[in-house]
């Protein structure tokens, strides 16, 4: 029995084919880890999202700001963007039981006999895990209460406030707490989150440093895997950081990465 994390699907369901082919994956004995947007921009969100649901007793998936979108869209609180190529699942009320499957899936997944973290794109450098499980379980339970969901995820959007107090409250508190799970890249030192530079970590404007290169509170035994940032490119991997988004909805590669032996199998886009 083995275990794989992978990046970014983003609707690439031929190649996530390809690279379960690969790995000889065996839905039988095998694990996965999905570290979030398995949806949007790709050409096949769909099947994608059907054959995750399909064996979704041996999946593991974290949210990713895509994902959160494809909720808000099916929702009804916002509109689709140009760009967005997810209408053959909200268009088909056949498909509600996928919608359904990705409301109740969590921002973070931790494996505690590993030591291991799953999350679509960083930890807050002020955070513990304690508060990190914590924090996440709040947006969780927002998103899984219909009294509730409908007024988070119409203001879910936004890149204020940047810097995390203890004491925000209400869809403040839950924007913030989602921001950094699922877009966060550059922070300031003291932890104030940019959301706006997608740059490689090595173009980083003044100022800002990659999430990852300022001090984390987060125990330093835990392994954080992570995706969301495809100009990074996986170029991160070591015991305590593995960055899975090798930006295959952009022509490059899709990523497994084997969770014991940390041995990367990849497929790409040619």
């Amino acid at each position: 029995m083995a275990s794989y994390a992978v990046g970014d699907i983003q609707g690439c369901f031929s190649a996530l084919l390809s690279l379960l082919d690969k790995l000889k994956f065996d839905w039988n004995q095998d694990k996965l880890w999905l570290c979030g947007d398995l949806v949007n921009r790709g050409p096949q969100s769909l099947n994608t999202l059907r054959y995750l649901f399909e064996h979704r007793e041996r999946v593991k998936v974290v949210l990713g700001n895509h994902d959160l979108h494809l909720l808000a869209v099916a929702s009804g609180v916002v509109a689709a963007k140009g760009k967005d190529n997810f209408h053959d699942i909200i268009d088909d009320k056949a498909n509600q039981d996928l919608i359904d499957w990705l409301l109740q899936q969590p921002l973070v997944h931790f494996h505690s006999k590993r030591r291991q973290l799953m999350v679509h794109a960083g930890v807050a450098p002020g955070w513990t895990l304690k508060q990190t499980l914590s924090y996440a379980q709040e947006v969780s339970a927002v998103l899984q209460s219909p009294r509730l969901r409908a007024d988070f995820l119409r203001h879910m959007y936004g890149n204020l406030p940047a810097r995390w107090d203890a004491q925000l409250t209400g869809n403040d508190r839950l924007r913030f707490i989602t921001n950094a799970f699922t877009r966060m890249r550059f922070c300031t030192a003291d932890g104030q989150l940019d959301m706006v530079h997608k740059a490689a970590p090595e173009n980083a404007p003044d100022g800002l440093k990659p999430w990852f290169k300022v001090p984390l509170q987060l125990e330093p035994d835990i392994q954080i895997i992570f995706g969301h940032w495809a100009a990074l490119n996986g170029r991160l991997a070591n015991a305590r950081f593995q960055a899975l988004d090798t930006g295959m909805v952009w022509g490059n590669r899709l990523t497994a990465l084997n969770l014991k032996t940390l041995k990367r199998t990849w497929v790409s886009n040619a």
